[in-house]
């Protein structure tokens, strides 16, 4: 299994694709398919079939997965990054290489 630089609750801002430059925050990191799902950014339509949860059915709007190597960690500063890390008081800690601040 591979390891993901970005997690669940980090901002990130997609850089390629139709929905290039929209940002928002991570809401699921879908590993084995190497795929995260952001919010509000690749929105699709979904039709659904009437059930006990929705008795009405229809057409309800929702976020797709996304690849991993579309998206960029955003820092404190609003600036897109790439993600490093390194050891300090001996913990493993992610670190922006661009400010080389502590994420």
């Amino acid at each position: 299994m591979r390891k993901l630089k970005i997690k669940t609750g980090d901002t990130v801002r997609v850089i390629a694709g139709d929905h290039k430059g929209q940002e928002g925050k991570v809401q699921k990191v879908l590993i084995d398919k190497n795929k995260a799902i952001v919010e509000g950014v690749n929105t699709i339509s979904k039709h659904e079939k009437p059930s006990a949860a929705n008795p009405q059915g229809g057409i309800v709007k929702k976020e797709a997965p996304i690849h991993i190597s579309n998206l960029s960690l955003i820092d404190k500063n609003g600036e897109t990054t790439r993600v490093g890390y390194r050891e300090e008081d001996g913990k493993k800690v992610r670190f922006s290489k661009k400010s080389n601040e502590v994420i």
